[in-house]
C-alpha cells in the first residue's frame, strides 16, 4: 500500500479537510499516476452532499484527473513513465458483457466509478482530490501534447459528457444545435458542437455571458428569462443539448425542436421533471438522456479537442479552496470549470 495526501469530506455537509488515504500496490496491469490537476464537477457536489442518495464517507471525490505516469506494472504495454495521462468517471468494468465488448463500458452493470464506488477489493474508491491514483491501464487515457494538463482535466467528464451525445446524434455541418446552459458542461458543448461544424445557439437565462458564448463558437445567443425566445424559436433546432442541473419547463424547450428533433439531457437536477406528451407527438420529437462515453470514445474526444484547440476554460484553485468553490458552483459563479492544482495539497 502507498499512503498519499488527499482532501476528503466526512459527511454530506462537512467541510473538506486534508488527510491521507491508501492506494493499492501496483498490480501487473496497473498504472500509478501522479495527479497534477483535478476538475470539480457538479456531480461531485451532488454526490458529496447526498443529493442523489446515500453514499459512503469519508469521501474523496474527483473524476476529472490529469497527470503524469509515475510507475507501471510489469504487464503494462500502453504507457510508460513520464506519459501525460488522464482518468475519467470509470476505473474498471467487467470487460466481458455486451456493453464492454462494444466499447460502451459506461453501461456495464459491474462498472466501478472513480470515487464513491466499490472496488474489486471491496473497499470504497477514492478520486482525484489526491496526489496519486492507481488505475488499470485499460481505463487510462492519453492526453495529447497540444492540451495543457490543467485545461484537459475537465474534458474527462465535461468534455466526454457533451461530445458523446453530439456524436451519437450525428451533429455536423448543417446541424442546428441549441445548448441550454453555459456552465461547466455547456461551455464545452458549445465548443465541441461548433468544432463539429454545427450552427450553435446558446440558450441562457440572461445575456451576461453572450460574449463568452460567441468566443466559444456560438452563432447566436438567446436569453430565456423573459420567455420570448421560446415563442420565437419554435421548431428551430435539430438537437437541444440540455446541460442545466436545475428544474426546467421541458415543454417550452421541446417545442423549439423541429420535426424529428431530439432534446438530450446531460444535466441532472435533484428532483424529477414532467412533460406533456403533446409536446413530443406533434413534430415526432424525442426526449433523451446521455451519460459519459466509453473509453475509446473518450480518447477520440481528447484527440478531437487537441486537434481543434478546445481545452476547457478554467479557474485554478488550491485544495483549501474546495468548499468555497462548491458554493460558487452552486451559485453559478464560475467561468467555467474549477480545477484543483494538486501541488497545493502538500503545501
Amino acid at each position: 500500500m502507498r499512503t498519499v495526501t488527499a482532501y476528503a469530506t466526512s459527511g454530506p455537509r462537512s467541510p473538506f479537510e486534508r488527510t491521507t488515504i491508501d492506494r493499492r500496490d501496483l498490480g501487473p496491469r496497473d498504472v500509478l499516476i501522479a495527479i497534477a490537476y483535478a476538475g470539480i464537477c457538479h456531480s461531485d457536489i451532488h454526490t458529496a452532499r447526498e443529493e442523489w442518495g446515500a453514499t459512503t464517507f469519508p469521501m474523496v471525490p474527483g473524476h476529472e484527473i490529469a497527470g503524469v505516469v509515475e510507475a507501471v506494472g510489469s504487464e503494462v504495454t500502453r504507457y510508460a513513465v513520464g506519459d501525460r495521462v488522464g482518468v475519467g468517471c470509470m476505473v474498471d468494468s467487467c470487460g466481458e458483457c455486451r456493453h464492454c465488448l462494444a466499447g460502451n463500458e459506461q453501461f456495464c452493470r459491474a462498472g466501478i466509478g472513480t470515487y464513491a464506488s466499490t472496488g474489486r477489493d471491496g473497499k470504497p474508491t477514492a478520486g482525484g482530490y489526491s496526489t496519486h491514483i492507481v488505475v488499470t491501464e485499460g481505463f487510462v487515457l492519453r492526453i495529447p501534447d497540444a492540451l495543457g494538463l490543467d485545461v484537459a482535466a475537465p474534458l474527462l467528464c465535461a468534455g466526454i459528457t457533451t461530445y458523446s451525445p453530439l456524436r451519437h446524434w450525428r451533429v455536423g455541418p448543417g446541424s442546428r444545435v441549441a445548448v441550454a446552459g453555459l456552465g461547466g458542461l455547456g461551455h464545452m458543448g458549445v465548443k465541441i458542437a461548433a468544432g463539429l461544424g454545427a450552427e450553435v445557439t446558446v440558450l441562457t437565462r440572461t445575456d451576461s455571458k453572450a460574449d463568452d458564448a460567441r468566443s466559444f463558437g456560438a452563432a447566436h445567443v438567446r436569453a430565456t428569462a423573459d420567455g420570448t425566445a421560446f415563442r420565437e424559436l419554435r421548431n428551430s433546432f435539430d438537437l437541444i443539448l440540455n446541460t442545466v442541473s436545475a428544474e426546467l419547463d421541458l415543454d417550452r424547450y421541446v417545442r423549439m425542436l423541429d420535426v424529428d428533433g431530439t432534446m438530450v439531457n446531460v444535466g441532472l437536477p435533484e428532483h424529477a421533471l414532467s412533460i406533456s406528451l403533446m409536446s413530443l407527438v406533434g413534430n415526432r420529437r424525442s426526449l433523451a438522456g446521455s451519460p459519459i462515453g466509453g473509453i475509446a470514445e473518450t480518447q477520440e474526444m481528447l484527440d478531437f479537442c487537441a486537434e481543434h484547440n478546445l481545452g476547457s476554460t478554467i479557474e485554478t484553485i488550491g485544495g483549501a479552496d474546495i468548499d468555497a468553490a462548491y458554493e460558487r458552483v452552486v451559485a453559478g459563479d464560475v467561468r467555467y470549470r474549477f480545477v484543483i492544482d494538486i501541488a497545493t495539497l502538500e503545501g
